[in-house]
């Protein structure tokens, strides 16, 4: 008979061996290219500047959100659960560390810089990082990183890591004096966050996000919040940044600061993408650019080969010193079709704060790619490896842009000063 354990690594094989299939069918690597590269990636310390580490299903789920919603939980204590347990699952249930083994070996990724608080307030924040400390506590192979020589020693010793990043300075709001705010970049630092983008897709009191029409760029207070994250070693991130926030954060910092995962603006217009104006900011402090792994920010196919092309400008254009790869998205399994019954009737008609209007340009309409088993799936990482070495770049271009940049910039970032 067939185990529950073996059901679980049948059905996460078969997800990757299908988006394996999908991704070689577009780049259509010689024997000779798909060697190299893989060999070059499994040597590697590879990083993924901005993203999710794999996720995985209990069994225990969906009689859990069942017996949430009997009891009365809200929409958002359900999400909340759901959300958990996905996170938290690889902890006691058998199967579904089964599962995130298995995808987290096909990635080849040593670390994640994890996406490991929302931001909107400081209770969730917390909450969810807790996940994830959680996971890195009770996991033997998997470790939290504030550092880049804690990275180096995870991929030493075979391990996963994650390094922790928040979606939005966290702020208290009580708005009597600016410290009251600045003294939670203290408070999640010392809790492990290493990284923090300056505003997310809205206006923020740091400045304006990319979804902001005005873009009217870094306040006052933003210019505050980069001089104590520089103080604190918190790695700036202007991925959802406007242009002129992004642009004036760059000549703000006195440390080198990033667009975790974005992409070219040249290649395809989209206010999540970056003008060369801004890419050019960035570089001068010594960071880099992320390629980000969503469809419609790619343009064109939205495959592997459009998020290469995005490499590639990058690197063409800046040099290989400013170019890394944030997916922004991970290993999903399905999920049980018990929970998502049960969870329908529950979705809000609403949208979120960060893209609530329904022409959103963050949100339009783009080139379709399925990055759960499409050519642009998290566990494809090595294949975008193989398709740099396809285009004729250097080995050593190759680890600065999967992982050294990454490292170089966390480095240049740790020894906090007189701020902590």
């Amino acid at each position: 008979m067939t185990t529950y354990r073996q059901q679980r690594l049948d059905h996460v094989h078969r997800h990757i061996a299908t988006a394996r299939e999908h991704a070689i069918e577009k780049l259509k690597p010689t024997p000779i290219q798909l060697e190299h590269g893989e060999a070059l990636h499994r040597e590697a310390v590879v990083v993924d500047s901005y993203g999710f580490t794999a996720c995985s299903i209990p069994a225990c789920m969906e009689k859990g959100v069942k017996e949430a919603i009997a009891a009365g939980a809200t929409e958002n204590e359900i999400r909340r659960l759901v959300h958990r347990m996905m996170v938290t699952g690889v902890v006691t249930d058998a199967g579904a560390r089964v599962e995130f083994d298995a995808a987290v070996m096909a990635s080849g990724v040593t670390c994640v810089v994890q996406n490991a608080g929302e931001g909107r307030n400081v209770y969730e924040s917390l909450e969810r990082m807790s996940f994830f400390t959680h996971v890195c506590d009770e996991l033997p192979n998997v470790t939290k990183a504030v550092t880049a020589s804690q990275i180096e020693a995870a991929k030493a010793a075979g391990h996963h890591c994650l390094f922790f990043s928040l979606n939005n300075p966290i702020m208290e709001q009580r708005w009597d004096f600016w410290e009251n705010e600045l003294h939670w970049l203290n408070v999640f630092r010392m809790a492990g966050t290493r990284i923090m983008h300056l505003t997310y897709n809205r206006r923020n009191r740091c400045g304006d996000g990319c979804a902001e029409p005005a873009d009217a760029g870094l306040s006052d207070f933003g210019v505050d919040v980069i001089r104590r994250m520089n103080d604190l070693g918190l790695i700036v991130d202007v991925a959802h940044s406007g242009q002129r926030t992004s642009a004036e954060a760059a000549r703000a910092s006195q440390r080198p600061m990033v667009a975790s995962h974005s992409g070219a603006m040249t290649l395809n217009v989209h206010p999540r993408n970056k003008t060369d104006d801004v890419i050019r900011a960035i570089c001068d402090t010594g960071g880099y650019v992320g390629a980000c792994a969503i469809p419609p920010f790619l343009g064109r196919s939205g495959d592997i080969v459009a998020l290469l092309d995005h490499v590639t400008d990058l690197r063409d254009r800046f040099g290989a010193d400013h170019v890394a790869i944030g997916c922004d998205g991970t290993y999903l399994p399905d999920v049980p079709p018990g929970v998502a019954e049960v969870q329908a009737p529950l979705v809000t008609k609403r949208s979120f704060w960060s893209h609530w209007r329904p022409d959103d340009p963050l949100f339009e309409p783009g080139a379709e790619e399925d990055n759960r088993t499409g050519s642009l799936c998290w566990t494809n990482w090595p294949l975008f490896t193989v398709g740099m070495v396809q285009r004729g770049f250097r080995d050593d271009e190759i680890r600065k842009i999967i992982g050294g940049n990454c490292l170089r910039v966390m480095r240049a970032n740790e020894n906090p000063g007189a701020g902590q």
